[in-house]
């Protein structure tokens, strides 16, 4: 029965060539990849002129068939940066196929081979923090997503540094991962090195299958070795031995104990005692970076005296995030010196603003009373002026030597000649009063 369906596999693993097309629309490629349950292939979608990745089933059986239409319908309805999106699900000749996003790049198992020992720590974690707002994402649905396949092979990073997480249970085993087992359990999908216990018992999965993938794929990047398998460490652990797993830290030193110790709750062989969901899994990293900043935040004031002004590196790490999470920034800090002067400097600008205004005031007030002082003067000169001008003709009528009685009985002659004089002579009118003394600074 085994060989029948390894036969049914080999006859379709090299059905599509490049030049081949389906539906009249996809022109196929070069071929991605292939696996127990089905190969990828390259395509261009002639009526939108866009690159896409198709997918082909191995699966004969109808039950097979069903459950990967009904991983397709459900992978269409997916939306985050880290996840392929899924346009197009249709069958011809028989075959079910797949259509999806297209990510160029090298997965992480390819870059392995090309460069081999640990990746870059921080550069990790970034990834780690990625995957993890992934599984939140898959693991938090209404309908609970469990990818069950992740490892390196599944693993593509893009050219923005982005990395993105494929094979959704579709092609379980990688005919080029050799750790992958060549027995009819690859049907069912695991691989060793990267599976859990259960998952290799053929006993469910749950998140925590995928924490413990996840984990192991960490273990890999960060040390540049392969976990032992979940197998191999329960076969050593039930004969009485040490567990074969080496601390992360103890392989390289660099990785530090706390970083080891998240990784090996990670990798625990009872699922109880991993991580619960994958936003613990998250959260323990992240502790991790600000245990580490506040050491690097002693260290230098330690050394130098400075405060190390600090934000949570972790929270920068992650380039696929939601909108609300965003990066803290650095919060300034004032010293008492500083604090002091920057009052001081307050205080004497008040100072000086307060001086100005009272200058300005007096200046007013200043300028007020001269000209009040001045309007007052002129007044009292125009008063002496027509007082004088009153008491002139007393002063003339008052001179005259003659007697009262000549002087009630005037001679007619006399009488007729004021009496011509007054006609002829027009009363003399006061000056017009001026405003121009009162504005000019009187003579001293």
């Amino acid at each position: 029965m085994t060989q029948s369906v390894l036969a049914t596999k080999s006859k379709h693993l090299h059905t599509l060539v490049q030049g081949d097309r389906l539906q009249g629309r996809y022109a196929v490629g070069r071929q991605l990849g292939a696996g127990g349950m089905g190969a990828v292939y390259e395509a261009i979608d002639e009526r939108l002129q866009v690159t896409v990745a198709i997918k082909e089933t191995f699966a004969v059986d109808d039950r097979l068939r069903r459950q990967f239409e009904q991983e397709a319908r459900l992978l269409a309805q997916l939306h985050h940066p880290a996840l392929p999106r899924v346009s197009d699900y249709f069958t011809e000749d028989g075959r079910a196929f797949l259509v999806m996003q297209f990510i160029g790049g090298d997965d992480l198992a390819q870059i392995i081979a090309q460069q081999p020992g640990p990746f870059p720590r921080a550069e990790v974690i970034a990834w780690a923090d990625q995957l993890l707002d992934a599984l939140i994402y898959l693991h938090t649905r209404e309908r609970q997503i469990i990818h069950r396949d992740i490892k390196p092979h599944n693993l593509k990073l893009t050219a923005s540094g982005q990395i993105a997480l494929l094979d959704f249970g579709l092609a379980k085993a990688h005919l080029g991962d050799q750790t992958t087992t060549q027995s009819s359990h690859s049907i069912f999908g695991y691989t060793r090195r990267y599976s859990p216990l259960e998952q290799i018992q053929d006993q469910g999965t749950s998140p925590q299958s995928d924490i413990y993938a996840l984990g192991a794929t960490l273990y890999h990047l960060l040390t540049g070795a392969k976990p032992p398998d979940a197998l191999a460490r329960a076969a050593a652990l039930a004969n009485g031995k040490p567990d074969p797993l080496v601390r992360a830290d103890q392989l390289q030193s660099i990785i530090g104990a706390e970083l080891s110790n998240v990784l090996e709750k990670a990798l625990a062989l009872n699922s109880c005692d991993r991580f619960q969901t994958a936003k613990m899994f998250r959260e323990a990293l992240r502790a991790v970076g600000r245990t580490e900043l506040r050491n690097q935040s002693a260290a230098g004031e330690a050394t130098n005296g400075s405060r190390t002004s600090g934000f949570d590196p972790f929270d920068s790490y992650s380039i696929l995030k939601p909108d609300q999470m965003i990066m803290l920034s650095a919060k300034r800090s004032w010293s008492i010196p500083t604090a002091v002067c920057a009052v001081a400097v307050l205080l004497a600008l008040a100072f000086i603003a307060s001086s100005f205004v009272a200058s300005a005031v007096d200046s007013d007030r200043s300028v007020t009373d001269y000209i009040k002082a001045t309007a007052t003067r002129s007044s009292n000169a125009n008063s002496n002026a027509r007082e004088s001008h009153a008491e002139k003709p007393r002063s003339i009528s008052n001179a005259s030597p003659m007697p009262l009685a000549t002087q009630d009985a005037p001679p007619a002659g006399d009488k007729q000649k004021r009496n011509g004089k007054r006609s002829n002579t027009r009363p003399v009118e006061p000056p017009t009063p001026s405003l121009g003394p009162a504005l000019r600074l009187p003579a001293q």
